[in-house]
């Protein structure tokens, strides 16, 4: 009976290592090439019968059939390369299980909170990071939530043993929550549901603006007594960090551009739904915008019932540049980035532009281009 029991004991042990976290890769050692794949670069390249060649994590070699092959050859005939995806403005590795609190670490207490850091609380040993390199996400944007001033993100690969081995990119930016100038009625207490003008929008709007001054004027000080939230605010005056604004509406969007502009800081729109109404006033000051994700529904009565999937296409076509993100519950969305890009190539976008918007878009946005984005020589081999 001890034995059966024993190798029952032993035979559950051997599922449970069957079925733990998938294994990060080792350091690459050899070199590999790939030959015989359509290529697309993700600049609206596409090399067909194409050759990579990759070498200590990196791309040594791009081109046809002719460039010379080196180490390990891999013959990918009939197949497709791409770079690998980037999920923007994710709460992947902070949040597990919604409904179980321990396991859910993507907002803190407090309403003006950038020195949160998202960098330090990220779980790479999370499912939900699993279900996302099978679809091609490679890489995310880890961003914390709440608040007015949320925190602070950083820039993660999804292939790693714990945050230090994952991070690319350390407190890359700090995401501020704009105040809505409409509010919605609250059905439950018997209020009508359609839109309504906020009353304390300016009062929140002068909140933000004057915890920015605030903050400019600690920096440009003696700094007597050490204030650890308006400390973490520097890189956004020095320009090492950008701010994600998320905001929807127009005049939302008109507001925090202005506000950035006024503070010298460099901003992105995220969310962004009516951001094709203003389009000459991003291009003109340099905004880039994460716009939400293409499979959703109209937010007004007014709108086009495609709005949200042609979107991104406004916004392209305008000379906006524009990448998608996948809004809320982003922490299992964010697989589905390439049939959001797919939604926008149905409403009139090329196959390669659509790619840019979950590619070499979402790099430059959040100044990662010089490591990803693109398989372009140099670049960090994921793919």
């Amino acid at each position: 009976m001890k034995n059966i029991k024993y190798l029952y004991s032993v035979l559950m042990l051997c599922c449970t290592l069957t079925f733990a976290q998938q294994t990060p890769a080792d350091k690459q050692t050899e070199a590999i090439t790939i030959t015989g794949a359509t290529i697309h670069v993700g600049d609206g390249t596409v090399i067909e019968n194409g050759t990579v060649v990759l070498e200590n994590g990196k791309i040594q070699a791009v081109g046809n059939s002719s460039t010379a092959s080196k180490g390990k050859v891999i013959d990918a005939s009939g197949k497709h390369i791409y770079p690998g995806f980037i999920g923007a403005n994710t709460n992947l590795g902070l949040v597990e299980v919604d409904a179980v609190n321990a396991s859910n670490d993507q907002a803190e207490m407090g309403s003006m909170i950038p020195h949160v850091r998202s960098l330090i609380a990220y779980n790479a040993e999370s499912k939900v990071i699993e279900s996302m390199r099978p679809n091609g996400i490679l890489t995310a944007q880890v961003s914390p939530n709440g608040g007015r001033i949320s925190g602070t993100s950083s820039i993660m690969q999804l292939d790693a043993w714990n945050w230090q081995d994952a991070v690319l990119k350390t407190d890359d930016g700090i995401h501020l929550n704009w105040p809505s100038s409409f509010s919605r009625g609250r059905f439950w207490l018997g209020e009508p549901r359609g839109l309504k003008p906020n009353e304390n929008y300016a009062k929140q709007v002068d909140e933000v603006v004057s915890f920015v001054k605030e903050s400019k004027a600690y920096l440009n000080g003696k700094r007597a007594q050490k204030n650890i939230p308006y400390e973490a605010m520097e890189g956004l005056f020095n320009g090492k960090q950008k701010l994600y604004v998320n905001v929807d509406d127009e005049k939302g969007i008109t507001d925090a551009v202005n506000f950035a502009r006024e503070n010298g800081i460099s901003m992105v729109v995220v969310g962004g739904y009516q951001a094709y109404t203003v389009t000459g006033l991003l291009k003109s000051n340099n905004v880039p915008v994460l716009i939400d994700h293409t499979q959703s529904l109209p937010k007004t009565n007014d709108d086009d019932y495609d709005l949200p999937y042609k979107n991104p296409k406004l916004l392209a076509d305008a000379g906006v540049l524009v990448g998608i993100h996948t809004g809320n519950n982003s922490n299992f969305q964010t697989r589905n980035l390439p049939f959001y890009a797919g939604q926008v190539v149905g409403q009139g976008m090329s196959k390669e532009d659509a790619l840019k918007l979950i590619t070499s878009n979402i790099a430059k946005i959040l100044g990662i281009d010089d490591q990803l984005g693109t398989i372009a020589v140099g670049k960090n081999a994921t793919l």
